[in-house]
């Protein structure tokens, strides 16, 4: 059964925002150009949490997935590192899905 973490106006364009799964894990879900995209939020380098500050995910223009720790910057599309110590390194994707309540889902 497909795990409800969240609804599409609680994520902004261009944000992100942090939610705690039912197994304990933490992820993260950004809008860009009206789709969602999810990850883990760890970062592959040290395996650390991405953000220093509550839900700050994203560079200071909102374009590339940030760690606070190293100032890596991943695509947010992909997840790939184009920057930093993790480079060609990938954030560990989330499967979601969008349903038409709005209700964003984890899929396996």
């Amino acid at each position: 059964m497909a795990e409800k973490i969240a609804m599409t106006d609680e994520i902004e364009e261009r944000k992100a925002r942090a939610f705690d799964t039912m197994t304990g894990d933490t992820i993260f879900i950004t809008q860009r150009d009206g789709a969602f995209y999810a990850y883990q939020n760890v970062c592959p380098h040290l395996q650390t949490e991405l953000e220093f500050l509550e839900n700050q995910f994203l560079d200071q223009d909102g374009e590339y997935i940030q760690c606070s720790t190293h100032g890596a910057l991943f695509e947010v599309e992909t997840g790939e590192c184009i920057s930093g110590p993790c480079l060609g390194d990938k954030l560990e994707k989330v499967n979601i899905s969008v349903h038409s309540d709005g209700g964003i889902y984890i899929v396996d």
